[in-house]
């Protein structure tokens, strides 16, 4: 998929414990959409094909250390700070548990800042607390999200809460529910949730699950499935409603989702924003043979489920790979 500035990587097992790697050189309405399962008319991709520009240097050699060897969590996803200058750390478990501990290699009893066990369902596989994101103004409003799964029914819940008086601990009852979709199976959630340079809230969301995306929700731009998501959540109101920005690239089309900031996406895992230059890039599993790296554009297409990183997995019409998605020189 020349022009989606790609780069095609293998990635290992999860690590389980918390390590470093070192040796590296608004306007708009406010929208409570609960999204359901049911798919709609697929919309046919019109990715934007440009030539790579720029080389790739090879990495420097790497190595891998134990950061805080007291420290052991069970089944840790994500590891995240609060921007608040108070130079602590926060683990994210899948079973659903928030812990808080100083940044300090030896600490070795670190808090729970907020238990949502009984809230998170970790039925599949796949699901369970996926994403933390603290607003940027943490400091001052006490504001973080988290993205998790839940039963009866089935569904991805992005939600806000706050801080209470103790700094270390969160109020699990200030929970405020911004969007709710509906997943057809267990697999595939995305799950990450970060902000951008521009103050907007990311969202990444798998395709729905399954294999092969047999839904077509990639290249369905009539659900949020599949996409990566931008919110405006700076205006969130007691019943949880957001805003999406205007300059959102589908805002306005009829039968799109104007959350939409890129499609075409089969599980956004993680994805991080360049400090020095802003850029954004994103990691999507594969299905069978390619895992991939995108640097991610307003409004593109990333081409899954026809394109399987650089390789053509389901073309949907005659010559459709090589002639509208590109084969060649797609790699970064």
């Amino acid at each position: 998929m020349s022009g989606y500035n790609r780069l095609v990587v293998c990635f290992g097992a999860m690590l389980m414990t918390v390590l470093l790697a070192t040796g590296c050189g608004q306007t708009g309405t406010p929208t409570t959409i609960a999204e359901t399962s049911t798919p709609t008319p697929i919309v046919s991709p019109t990715p934007t094909l440009e030539p790579p520009t720029a080389s790739v240097e090879p990495l420097q050699q790497m190595k891998l250390e134990r950061v805080f060897p007291s420290l052991s969590f069970t089944q840790i996803l994500h590891l995240t700070h609060a921007g608040d200058d108070t130079s602590r750390l926060f683990a994210v478990t899948k079973r659903g548990e928030i812990f808080v501990f100083p940044n300090d290699v030896n600490t070795n009893s670190p808090e729970l800042f907020l238990d949502l066990r009984g809230l998170v369902s970790t039925s599949g596989n796949e699901e369970g607390l996926l994403g933390l994101a603290f607003d940027p103004k943490y400091a001052e409003n006490g504001y973080f999200y988290a993205y998790y799964s839940a039963s009866s029914p089935r569904r991805s819940v992005i939600s806000r809460f706050s801080v209470s008086s103790d700094a270390n601990r969160a109020d699990r009852s200030s929970e405020r529910v911004l969007l709710e979709v509906a997943q057809p199976f267990a697999n595939h959630n995305g799950g990450h949730l970060a902000f951008g340079p521009d103050g907007y809230l990311y969202i990444g969301l798998g395709d729905g699950g399954s294999g092969g995306d047999p839904q077509g929700n990639g290249q369905n731009r009539g659900t949020i499935l599949g996409n990566l998501l931008r919110l405006d959540v700076g205006q969130v109101d007691s019943a949880g409603g957001y805003v999406v920005p205007e300059d959102n690239p589908f805002v306005g089309m009829s039968g799109v989702r104007p959350e939409i900031w890129a499609y075409g996406l089969r599980n956004p895992w993680r994805f991080n924003f360049d400090r020095l230059t802003g850029d954004l890039w994103l990691a999507d599993v594969g299905q069978n043979a390619v895992e991939e790296v995108n640097i991610i554009h307003k409004g593109r297409n990333y081409g899954w489920n026809v394109m399987e990183g650089t390789n053509c997995y389901r073309p949907i019409r005659r010559r459709m790979c090589s002639s509208r998605f590109g084969t060649a020189n797609s790699s970064i």
